[in-house]
């Protein structure tokens, strides 16, 4: 946490750990990043939407997670929402000079996904989207919404996704991670102008 940036402005980086009896998950997060990452989550397609967002929002990111998948899925996909949102909140800190808001509309062949955030420390989910079908590889579709739900309020953030167009899940499914990846570099990006939190009640 001692590397500085531009305008001493600190690297913004964390490691989260959470185990209960369901699933053991550790995730590194920097937000400077270059985007690399290291995705073991046990659901390849699961896998390959974390290496997404990762790479499209510059984020360097480690994600270990050992989960009860002889159940199902569920508990691998939203507990890693949970820690993800607990790593993004810790790693943004304070929110000084960042821009808060971050909105991204991202095409991917036939999928349109529009995605808005605030960091604003009020969770919310607002999810738009009927998947045609019911898996991606391993993935249940219907677990989208719940790792973005457990991502919202864990980070305390605002999020809309709305899905504008689309009928191939998996190129929905990807176009949510990546637009969800540009709107959150967005929002947490500084911005010299910002001298304290961008608030009129002066936190967040």
């Amino acid at each position: 946490m001692s590397e500085i940036l531009n305008n001493n402005q600190k690297l913004r980086s964390c490691e989260i750990s959470r185990k209960t009896k369901e699933t053991d998950i550790c995730i590194s997060l920097n937000l400077d990043g270059a985007g690399k990452s290291d995705i073991s989550t046990g659901i390849g397609f699961f896998d390959h939407m974390l290496e997404g967002f990762s790479k499209h929002g510059f984020f360097d990111l480690s994600c270990k997670v050992n989960g009860d998948l002889k159940v199902d899925g569920h508990h691998t996909v939203e507990d890693t929402g949970i820690v993800l949102g607990q790593a993004i909140a810790k790693a943004v800190g304070d929110k000084k000079g960042i821009c808060r808001y971050g909105s991204f509309i991202l095409p991917m062949d036939d999928a349109l996904a529009l995605c808005a955030v605030d960091l604003c420390g009020r969770p919310y989910l607002n999810f738009d989207c009927t998947f045609p079908v019911e898996k991606v590889g391993e993935l249940d579709t219907e677990l989208v919404r719940e790792f973005f739900y457990a991502v919202s309020y864990s980070a305390g953030m605002n999020l809309h996704i709305k899905m504008l167009d689309g009928v191939n899940a998996h190129h929905m499914i990807e176009a949510m991670f990546k637009a969800f990846a540009k709107a959150l570099d967005a929002a947490v990006s500084y911005d010299s102008r910002i001298q304290d939190v961008l608030s009129t009640k002066g936190s967040l």
